[in-house]
Order: C-alpha cells, then structure tokens, then sequence
C-alpha cells in the first residue's frame, strides 16, 4: 500500500472510482458520471504543497484518493480545507479510507491547515463512523437539502480542529 501525489495521468482512475460512487447515492451529489475532461481543471487547481489530491495504491493499483479543496473560497478561510475520500468498490472495507485520513490529518499543519470539514450524506453512516473515530464532531445539520431518487437527504457538516503534536 502506498499514499502518493497524484499525477495527471492518475485522473482517468480517480474519476472512475468517484463515478463507481454515484450509483449508492451514498457519498456523491452527482447524480450522472462524470467525465475526465469536465474534472480536468479541478485536478489542475491542486498544489501538491498546499491543496493536494493523493492517491492510495495497493499492488500497484489505484484504489482510492483523498483530495483537499479550499473551504469557502475566500482568504479568511485559507487555514481550513474540505477533503473528500472515494474508495473503488472493491477496496471497500479494507482500511484505505482509514489511512488516507489518518495521513490527511497528520500532513494538515505542514500544508498550512488548522481546521478540517468534510460534508457527509447524514445516511451514510460508515463514513459518519469512519470521520468521528478520528475526533470529527458533527457541526451543521442542513435538513433535506440534497434530493436523490425522489427522496430528501439531509447534509451532515463535520469538523477538525487540527493541533500540532506536543514534541
């Protein structure tokens, strides 16, 4: 297993582990896949040394990928990031999610990070699970904002303060 900067050579991969998400209507918004070319930019918008995407191999596959994005857009906001995980399917249960965080999370002060905020489909509840083992707390509640299926969801805003290690 190993945890990389992505490479834009990557991003065929990353883009169908996110479109391999849709479906569940568990972890994505999107409700239609996407296309490499439309995620082009996003990928372009990364600093390896401020808002990197990484991705986690296992034998040389890609398997999933954390990505760091800037949280509202304006400088005030410039110590906090939003990140978001996506695991292939068939590495589902395997810990990748796990330590693409525990890496988020220990690699934040070095990128300029103190606080952390992920959005999470209040009905998905492994990755409610997975982000408060790491001492997520639960911050905003947007009841129904999100339609998938005909059905309402609600959002879920959690949140990290990020303090340095004691040397």
């Amino acid at each position: 297993m190993t945890i990389r900067h992505a490479t834009e050579t990557d991003l065929p991969a990353i883009v169908a582990i996110y479109n391999a998400a849709i479906p569940s209507r568990m972890a994505t918004a999107d409700l239609e896949p996407i296309s490499v070319e439309s995620r082009f930019l996003w990928f372009k918008t990364r600093s390896p040394s401020q808002r990197p995407i990484w991705v986690i191999e296992v034998e040389e596959v890609i398997a999933g990928w954390l990505s760091f994005q800037s949280f509202y857009g304006r400088p005030a906001y410039n110590t906090t990031a939003e990140i978001s995980i996506y695991i292939a399917p068939q590495f589902h249960r395997c810990g990748l999610a796990r330590q693409l965080l525990a890496q988020a999370i220990s690699e934040s002060p070095s990128l300029g990070l103190k606080t952390l905020v992920c959005f999470i489909f209040a009905h998905n509840q492994p990755s409610l699970n997975l982000f408060e083992t790491f001492g997520f707390q639960p911050w905003g509640h947007l009841p129904k904002v999100a339609e998938l299926d005909n059905i309402e969801r609600d959002l879920i805003i959690m949140g990290l303060r990020i303090t340095k290690p004691v040397v």
